[in-house]
Order: structure tokens, then C-alpha cells, then sequence
């Protein structure tokens, strides 16, 4: 290995070990930041391995429905016996799954037509532009009613590819925007002045300087995921054919009478619960990986 190459390895590594510091002083100052963090992790753990911990099928105790919390059932019983924890545990697979799905192909297309259009400008920005206003104006309700006659959505993949369809046109154009304010910079002139090719500038200069927007906005699609698939298997729009967060929801208001009943209300509580949480957590991580990323806040 020459001097140069093992030079530029430790300026790499060197780079990286500072950045990670970093990352760790910003998490350090705020203790939420840090809760924020230990939450969104902790989700993470569950949706992978928590299934895992329970049998499928889950276990049914037909004597004891709507079975009160107690160290045996921590959120009680549903209407069939089974543990409410280990249906919000088994439940968040689906959820996350299909709101990492969304999130990624929501900012992968957002990004990649966002930033050619800003950059090339002329009929590029012109025909990707128009295609982004024609997505944006699909109404995404109507259309999972019409799907749901054909698909079942007993995937999360199913469902984190078909939100992530419908929800990429609002980052596409909140890119554009950034991507035409970056563009006029120097370090872009000074670029396009050596004769880079587009690739190399899009992918080198202007996805690096907008690396904290699309994070953020990607975890801020997760959020906006949850809340879409959750709302639709709640609202009954789509059939039951997977546990997941939405279908308690449905089942605890509209078959286990949870609106009437204190003795449903922990069915009903722990997907609320598990949800707030979820929201919460993203929001405190948002708030650290905006001083992680942004210079400016860094300084003060």
C-alpha cells in the first residue's frame, strides 16, 4: 500500500471518528435528545426481534377476556384472551416495516427527481415538475379504497410500496426548492467551471450539503406512514388480514366497545400509547440530528 493511499485511509478515518464524537457531544447536552434516540432504537429492537419472543399463533385465555393489567398481562387481555403487549409487540413489525419502506421510497424518488430538476433546469425541470404536480394531485384515499378490492395488504412491503408511491411529490418539490438555492453557490459555479459531470456534482456536491434536510424528511416520513397505515385499518378501509397497530385500534373501538367499556380501555390505550411513544422519540431524535448536521447550531 503507497503513502498516499494510507493517507487519505486515515484522513477518512480520522473524519469519521470526529464526526461520531460529535454526534455524541450533540446527544450529550440534551438528555431528550438522548431519550429520543434510546426510544427510536428501542422501536427498532422491537419491530425486528419482538415478534420473536411470542408464539404465532398468540395464545388465547378464554377465561379471562378483558383481563384487568396485572404482572402476568401488563396492558390486560382483548376480547379473545390474548395479551394487548404481545399484540402491540407482534403488531410492530408490520408498522415499522411498512413505514421504513415508505420512507425510503419516498425520499429515494423525492431526492433523485428533486435534485436532477433543480440542477438541470430547462424541459428536465419542466417535464419532472409536471409529473410531480400530476402526483401530488392523486387523491390517495380513493385510491387505496379502489386497490383495496384487488389487494390485501397483508404485507408490509405491499403497503410500504404503495404509500411510498403516493407520498414522494412533496419532498420532490421541497428538494427542487433547495437544490435551485444551492445551485447558485460557489463551491457549484467553481464545479460546473472545471468541467464535472452531472452525476459527479449531484451526487458529490449537492447530495452531501443536503444530507440533514433528507434525513429529516425521512424520518419524518416514518412518522407520516404510521399515522396513514394506522388510520386506514382503524377507519376499516382496508381488510384485516395482518396484526398490526390499526387493527387493535379498529377492533377495541368497533367490536370490543372500548368507547363504552372502562374494561376494554387498556386494548384500546396500548396501540395509542405505542404510537405517541414512537412520535415522540422521532421528534427528540429530529431536534439532535438538526445540531448534528447544521454547522450553525453547532457553533453556538
Amino acid at each position: 500500500m503507497t503513502a498516499p493511499t494510507i493517507a487519505v485511509g486515515n484522513g477518512r478515518a480520522t473524519l469519521r471518528r470526529n464526526f461520531w464524537h460529535g454526534v455524541w457531544r450533540v446527544l450529550k447536552r440534551k438528555p431528550s435528545r438522548m431519550a429520543g434516540m434510546v426510544i427510536v432504537l428501542g422501536f427498532a429492537f422491537m419491530g425486528i426481534f419482538g415478534p420473536l419472543f411470542y408464539p404465532d399463533p398468540l395464545p388465547r385465555d378464554t377465561a379471562n377476556l378483558y383481563a384487568a393489567p396485572s404482572w402476568e398481562h401488563l396492558f390486560g387481555t382483548d376480547f379473545e384472551g390474548t395479551d394487548v403487549l404481545a399484540l402491540v409487540v407482534t403488531g410492530s413489525s408490520y408498522v415499522l416495516l411498512s413505514a421504513v419502506i415508505t420512507a425510503v421510497i419516498t425520499v429515494v424518488l423525492g431526492t433523485g427527481i428533486g435534485l436532477f430538476a433543480g440542477f438541470r433546469r430547462g424541459r428536465w425541470d419542466t417535464v419532472l415538475m409536471r409529473i410531480t404536480d400530476m402526483k401530488l394531485t392523486i387523491p390517495g384515499l380513493p385510491l387505496l379504497l379502489v386497490l383495496s378490492t384487488i389487494w390485501k395488504f397483508g404485507s408490509a412491503i405491499e403497503m410500504g410500496l404503495v404509500l411510498g408511491l403516493l407520498g414522494w411529490g412533496g419532498v420532490a418539490r421541497a428538494v427542487r426548492s433547495q437544490t435551485l438555492s444551492l445551485r447558485e453557490r460557489g463551491f457549484i459555479e467553481a464545479a460546473r467551471g472545471l468541467g464535472l459531470s452531472t452525476t459527479h456534482i449531484i451526487g458529490r456536491e449537492l447530495l452531501p450539503s443536503m444530507a440533514p434536510f433528507i434525513a429529516m424528511n425521512m424520518l419524518i416520513a416514518v412518522t407520516g406512514a404510521v399515522y396513514a397505515q394506522v388510520g386506514l385499518f382503524f377507519l376499516g378501509v382496508l381488510p384485516f388480514e395482518a396484526n398490526n397497530w390499526g387493527v387493535m385500534l379498529n377492533l377495541a373501538v368497533f367490536g370490543g366497545g372500548a368507547m363504552s367499556s372502562p374494561a376494554a380501555l387498556p386494548y384500546l390505550m396500548a396501540p395509542l400509547l405505542a404510537i405517541l411513544l414512537l412520535t415522540l422519540g422521532i421528534v427528540l431524535a429530529v431536534d439532535a440530528m438538526d445540531e448534528i448536521f447544521n454547522p450553525r447550531l453547532r457553533e453556538e
